[in-house]
């Protein structure tokens, strides 16, 4: 318990100091999930939902596949991206490992599945009505496919949020790609971990708080925004 409130109050001398090694920790943490989350997005809404709308007969394969990737361990992913991107691997020349760009790549291979598997799902439990009305109205298919995806707004945005928290929050994949090389590629669930390691529970703590304050604040607005979507 003291080490809690200690942490709590660590946490709030960090921030009221303006520690810029801090600040750059955060800011990375929030570029590299973000630009994951929004590549995740881009890929995974339309994929998921044509999938939902589609009756292809591999439909049944790709949506187990999809089911096994929102279960994927982060480590594993992270192994498969290191491998990859490492000098020997066939994207070695990219020179990716040990950056940020490794640690997106990883990211968005975790995000995807959630986001595309989610969204389908969404889209399925959208009223087949729904289609028909829309097509007896002359829309054409990317019209009817916008009208599906927004009356599973609801779902859809839940998916996003889904796929953010379980990025934010992940550690494995990119403490292996990333290296969590100070000043380069270490963000927040890293440092917890090498603080963790080395004993200095109170400021692990202090940076706990602050991530789960982080994704706390994401989720906040993320939600407004569903809200602002649903009126």
């Amino acid at each position: 318990m003291n080490d809690l409130v200690s942490g709590l109050a660590h946490a709030v001398r960090l921030i009221l100091s303006g520690d810029p090694a801090l600040f750059e920790i955060i800011l990375l943490s929030l570029r590299v999930s973000g630009i994951a989350l929004v590549i995740s997005t881009l890929i995974g809404v339309p994929i998921g939902a044509a999938l939902g709308l589609s009756r292809i007969r591999a439909r049944g394969l790709i949506t187990a596949l999809l089911y096994t990737g929102m279960g994927l361990p982060p480590v594993v992913v992270g192994l498969f991206v290191y491998l990859v991107l490492s000098r020997s691997g066939p994207l070695g020349v990219l020179g990716w490992l040990f950056t940020p760009s490794a640690m997106v790549t990883a990211q968005v291979i975790i995000a995807f599945p959630l986001v595309s598997g989610l969204t389908m799902t969404a889209v399925q439990s959208v009223d087949p009505a729904l289609r028909l009305q829309v097509r007896s109205l002359g829309a054409t298919r990317i019209q009817e496919v916008w009208a599906v995806l927004t009356e599973a707004r609801i779902g859809v945005v839940a998916a996003i949020v889904a796929a953010f928290g379980s990025i934010i929050s992940e550690v494995g994949a990119v403490m292996l790609v990333g290296g969590n090389i100070e000043g380069k590629t270490r963000v927040l669930t890293t440092a917890i971990v090498l603080n963790t390691r080395t004993g200095e529970f109170s400021l692990a703590i202090a940076l706990g708080i602050i991530l789960l304050a982080l994704a706390f604040l994401a989720n906040v607005a993320m939600l407004r925004l569903q809200g602002r979507i649903n009126d």
